[in-house]
């Protein structure tokens, strides 16, 4: 494809007369700053082969890194509603509008069943651009419902959090999401099958301190932000400077709150050996 015109030997096209790159096909890796095709960085699982740094992806981008096929998807007939009537700076039904068609999902968290391996699982993944992947009350239920989906069935389990926690605009019925999914977990360890919770960049608030922590493995990707307070509210409450790479996986793997990190490249073949030794 030939980038630039050429009026007369040598480059001297006037810019309103260049031809540029199509849009999307490439992309600046904000880490190391060099340029990537977008072939190239859906083939490396969306991680910078030159520096490592993990793009944030969501549910779609994940379902087509795990499963073998298409997933049947689950509970989509559960949508959000404003119970509360909440309004800021806009009503609340408008900003579910807007997430909806930026996102081209319903909710900030998508439930599939499908096959991994020769393993089939139960799996409930967020999308951080759906209102910073917040937790209200169609996101508990939702991920509820795949843990006694997967109960019922006797499935592996698998959850995918990126989340700022909870949902502001549902008060109270965002915060019970919490008990919630939490117990539906304490229902799913007496059938004895592993649930796989996996941590990205962010994980934070409400998520973190309910289904995300839970896992009987608890798996990060590099570089990923966990924790419940943002390390801007701790310093501010605390009045202390906060250790480098406070919060982030490696410090959480270092302290123990987490017990693997995983390159996303790799991530398939870690969950299929874990299957295979846990099932």
């Amino acid at each position: 494809m030939t980038w630039y015109l050429r009026k007369e030997e040598g480059i001297r096209t006037p810019a309103s007369e260049k031809i540029g790159a199509p849009d999307g096909l490439w992309v600046k890796c904000p880490s190391c700053n060099k340029p990537l095709h977008i072939k190239e960085l859906m083939q490396s699982a969306y991680v910078c082969p030159h520096c490592t740094y993990h793009f944030p992806i969501g549910s779609k981008e994940y379902f087509r890194l795990l499963f073998e096929e298409e997933p049947q998807v689950l509970f989509e007939e559960i949508q959000p509603v404003d119970a509360l009537g909440f309004v800021d700076t806009r009503p609340y039904t408008q900003r579910l509008q807007e997430a909806q068609k930026k996102t081209g999902v319903s909710e900030a968290v998508r439930c599939a069943v499908g096959q991994i391996g020769p393993y089939r699982v139960a799996a409930a993944v967020m999308d951080f651009g759906f209102i910073g992947g917040s937790m209200g009350s169609v996101v508990g239920e939702r991920i509820a419902r795949t843990i006694r989906y997967a109960i019922q069935h006797k499935l592996p389990l698998l959850t995918i959090a990126r989340s700022g926690g909870a949902r502001m605009m549902e008060g109270s019925l965002s915060l019970v999401q919490m008990a919630k999914t939490a117990a539906w977990l304490a229902q799913y360890s007496r059938v004895g099958l592993p649930y796989i919770s996996i941590l990205t960049d962010p994980t934070m608030g409400g998520v973190t301190a309910s289904f995300a922590m839970l896992g009987d493995i608890n798996i990060a990707e590099p570089k990923a932000l966990i924790g419940f307070a943002g390390p801007r509210v701790i310093r501010e409450a605390t009045g202390r400077d906060l250790p480098p790479g406070f919060q982030e996986s490696e410090f959480q793997l270092e302290h123990g709150f987490i017990d693997l990190i995983v390159d996303r490249r790799e991530l398939r073949s870690t969950l299929l050996r874990l299957w295979q030794m846990l099932l």
